[in-house]
């Protein structure tokens, strides 16, 4: 009688469960020291070995020949009977998804009030896809799982612990959980080398590769797919044969894709993509290989190591490495993630995935804000030889926010130029915390560093305060600056004399004792100034807080903090959204 590889190969000890030895560990020793609990649950992606490792602990509770190590025999009729799946007195297992309602539940606890049948033998539930039962089900289960009877054990089985969690999560407390990892492709090729040689198959080294990244973590699923191709045909088990049996996509379509983004032929995608769908191609697949190729683009570009991929798709990718930006491969997969959940339910995916060929194949007429930005500011794009500036400010050099490519296709090509920017002027429709247009902040110097001075004038003076407050925060007075961030400048005199406008007394009165600090501050900026005044402002009525109200606060605290953000306000017209 045949039987398939995924049933003839299953397990019959703890030691041969692949990967999964922390919990194989845990329960073999249990059973040898006599600490077996009444309920287990154990969780994991499909595939990994959770309903094997509850037939191995079954077989190991009730075999006649037990080894001192708690390792079943595998090989006494009632360990064949349990590893089968046959019948069995005190080995039950139940399926959720079908047996799921508190009827069943109600039943499952009638039963186990039953003793095993013999004194040295236990009774196991093996109960699969356990979070398919109801919460009532749960519920009906709560008391024998609190206080089971003498030697009966549950054993749960699920991939969605959390769905328990929500239904019913008294039941955790009264289990032990474990985990179990995906498997790793190295792991899953080392077994199925093993399984294909017991089946006196040759097999390259390639296509246990290629069965090994289709199972995705599932060594039930790498099985099963060699089964699918040892079924195609006859012979060594070949790269093609692999393809051929299991519809996925030549690398050399993957790449061709990848060098019409890499060349900017998006003119090109349609034809091709549709070459593809008219040999019946499986666009779920195309998709994971293209993410694949871009991830494993992505190691290379970054100086790492890729993932699993073959050989020759290692040596064409670094032969690509020198054309390709990792900011543009990074943005790629982002992308590519963005679409993902809503791709597998699509019923339009040649469309989704020729868009988005074609979206990356453009990405060189996007506009980079970051550039922008620094062009609206008036900031140097690099040096007399064309590198990149150094930073003006005494304080260590900050990256600018980190904003989003957009996909700003209008006059793309003059903007990608700095110094063809156009000059910033106000736009025509009013935003939310609008402020007056005016020109780019400079950028503010220390006290030790002072910049070129001007001559104090109030509305320069209110222009540049922040600067100068920016330059108490640096001198280490923060609290100092802080008050100075609710201070006005109102006026300046011709004899040198600043007054300021603060909110209450109390500021006013801390920062009149600290005059000679703030005195500095604004002598690294303007000359002149030879003295400060400070008067404290009669607070106004408390209005009522509107929308508005709130976002015009905010937006005027962002544009105090940072200028780059600032400058695109006015400039790209920017609104603050709720």
């Amino acid at each position: 009688m045949f039987l398939a590889l995924a049933r003839k190969y299953r397990p019959k000890s703890f030691a041969a469960v692949a990967v999964q030895s922390h919990v194989a560990g845990t329960l073999k020793g249990a059973i040898a020291r006599g600490r077996v609990a009444h309920g287990y649950l154990l969780c994991g992606p499909r595939g990994t070995g959770k309903t094997t490792l509850a037939r191995v602990l079954a077989m190991a509770l009730n075999c006649e020949h037990k080894r001192d190590d708690g390792e079943p025999c595998g090989a006494c009729p009632s360990c064949t009977r349990i590893w089968s799946g046959s019948a069995s007195l005190d080995v039950v297992e139940i399926d959720a998804a079908s047996n799921r309602g508190v009827d069943d539940a109600r039943d499952l606890r009638e039963r186990a009030q039953y003793a095993p049948t013999g004194d040295d033998r236990y009774k196991v539930y093996i109960v699969d896809e356990a979070h398919m039962l109801t919460r009532e089900a749960w519920n009906a289960l709560l008391k024998v799982l609190e206080e089971p009877p003498p030697r009966v054990v549950f054993v749960f089985a699920t991939t969605e612990p959390q769905k328990i969690a929500q239904a019913a999560a008294p039941v955790l407390s009264r289990l032990q959980r474990f985990d179990l990892k995906r498997i790793g492709p190295a792991d899953v090729r080392e077994r199925l080398a093993a399984v294909l040689a017991e089946e006196q198959v040759e097999a390259e080294p390639e296509a246990l590769a290629m069965l090994s990244r289709a199972a995705d973590g599932s060594m039930r699923d790498a099985l099963s797919l060699t089964d699918q191709v040892l079924s195609w045909g006859g012979g060594p088990l070949t790269p093609q044969r692999v393809r051929d049996a299991l519809g996925l996509v030549p690398e050399d379509e993957t790449l061709a894709l990848f060098d019409l983004v890499l060349d900017r032929k998006a003119g090109d995608v349609f034809a091709v993509v549709g070459r593809l769908a008219d040999h019946g191609i499986d666009f779920n697949v195309l998709l994971a290989d293209f993410s694949d190729l871009l991830r494993a683009q992505l190691a290379l570009a970054l100086g790492g190591t890729p993932p699993e991929i073959s050989d020759r798709l290692r040596h064409e990718l670094a032969a690509r490495a020198p054309r390709v930006n990792s900011a543009d491969l990074v943005r790629m997969l982002v992308m590519l993630v963005e679409l993902e959940p809503h791709f597998r339910r699509s019923a339009q995916q040649q469309l989704l995935f020729e868009t988005l060929l074609v979206r990356f194949a453009l990405l060189d007429r996007t506009v980079d804000l970051e550039s922008v930005l620094r062009g609206v500011m008036g900031a140097p794009q690099g040096g007399p030889a064309g590198g990149s500036a150094a930073p003006t400010r005494a304080e260590p050099a900050r990256a600018a926010p980190s904003v989003r490519e957009a996909d700003v296709r209008t006059a793309a090509p003059r903007l990608r130029d700095s110094a063809e920017l156009p000059p910033v002027v106000p736009a025509s429709a009013p935003a939310v915390g609008r402020q007056a247009p005016r020109p780019p902040a400079p950028v503010a110097a220390d006290v030790a560093t002072p910049a070129a001075t001007m001559p104090a004038e109030i509305n320069r003076l209110a222009e540049f305060w922040d600067e100068v407050v920016d330059v108490v925060r640096r001198g280490g007075r923060g609290t100092l600056a802080s008050m100075l961030d609710h201070a006005t400048p109102q006026a300046v005199s011709g004899t040198g004399t600043v007054t300021l406008a603060v909110d209450t007394e109390v500021h006013g009165d801390a920062i009149a004792q600290a005059a000679e600090h703030v005195l500095a501050a604004l002598r690294t900026r303007f000359t002149g100034v030879e003295r400060i005044v400070v008067k404290a402002q009669q607070s106004a009525p408390m209005e009522r807080l509107t929308e508005e109200s709130v976002m015009h606060g905010r937006v005027t605290q962002l544009r105090k903090r940072d200028p780059v953000l600032d400058a695109a306000i006015d400039a790209l017209d920017l609104r603050l959204l709720p």
